[in-house]
């Protein structure tokens, strides 16, 4: 029997944190008398540095099977869920991350462990109904993965951080030090063997998504910056696309030139220069976000830190 390690990262959780507890800790105990997995099995709740009573009420909480590491700061979610990651690693078989709002279906975490117990070392959960999310929330999803996806990002369509991992997946990604995390393409990245189970998505039980729009597109910058150039090509694409275009507009106006025409009007001068000018700021842009990871990449700082750990 494997020894299991449910990762939590959350952040202003107040309003579910006790029930989350109640419902994750129920599922250890029931696996645990099913005999699926090991009864030293149990749950990492991660504090992302919330501001609300999440910390106070997870630590009030009777459970010898409930671990809290309180981060000193909120690093975001990826970073909270990799101090996770990191502070399991070597103390379990497995480990099975899921978000604090219990969206993600906990009952095929089963069908995850009969996966490891098989022989992949990643299970991914992947959300085959999104009902429970608004149009807009599924709408701009499906551009989420279908744009990084097309743009080279090894990624799993319909698939965020809810996974099992083994504990050869966890020691090998402790040799990631990256700034700019991206976990949903580093697993696949990996290259180790692999399986998916599928599940509908559910509505959160109280409270918002710390998950809005803005935050969605900063993970997708990064998630695109870390793992394809494809934007630099796209530059590189627009500038000879244009430069082929102004050679040819050159030769047009030589040809006017020697006929004795004139053009009349300020359009042929003003748009050009408009949009060369909003083409180069867009460009600069992106050279931009490259630099700007690098420079972070570079100062080599830790990525969180850990203020305590409740126990």
């Amino acid at each position: 029997m494997p020894t299991l390690a449910l990762v939590v990262p959350c952040f202003n959780e107040e309003e579910i944190i006790v029930s989350s507890l109640d419902i994750l800790s129920d599922l250890l105990g029931r696996f645990i008398a099913q005999g699926k997995i090991s009864e030293t099995s149990f749950i990492v709740l991660v504090d992302d540095g919330s501001k609300d009573k999440t910390i106070l009420l997870a630590s009030q909480y009777k459970s010898s099977k409930v671990k809290i590491l309180k981060l000193a700061s909120n690093v975001g979610h990826q970073h909270a869920l990799l101090a996770g990651l990191h502070f399991v690693t070597g103390k379990v078989d497995c480990c099975v991350s899921i978000d604090a709002d219990l969206q993600d279906d906990i009952e095929v975490i089963a069908q995850m462990v009969d996966f490891y117990n098989a022989g992949a070392q990643i299970v991914y959960g992947i959300r085959d109904n999104r009902e429970a999310d608004s149009f807009f929330k599924k709408g701009t999803a499906v551009v989420f993965y279908q744009l990084m996806i097309k743009m080279g990002v090894p990624l799993v369509f319909n698939h965020a951080d809810f996974r099992l991992l083994s504990n050869n997946v966890l020691i090998e990604l402790q040799k990631y030090q990256e700034v700019n995390l991206f976990l949903r393409g580093l697993f696949p990245q990996m290259g180790f063997s692999s399986a998916q189970v599928f599940y509908s998505r559910r509505k959160r039980m109280a409270g918002e998504s710390k998950y809005p729009f803005f935050k969605m597109l900063k993970l997708a910058v990064n998630g695109i910056t870390s793992f394809t150039n494809y934007p630099l090509k796209i530059i590189t694409a627009l500038g000879s696309l244009i430069f082929g275009a102004s050679i040819l507009a050159t030769m047009w106006i030589l040809v006017v030139v020697l006929q004795g025409k004139n053009v009349p009007g300020w359009a042929s001068i003003t748009l050009p220069i408009y949009f060369l000018g909003g083409i180069q700021l867009l460009a600069i842009g992106i050279l931009g976000e490259y630099i700007s990871r690098i420079y972070l990449e570079t100062k080599r700082r830790p990525l969180y830190h850990v203020e305590k750990i409740i126990e």
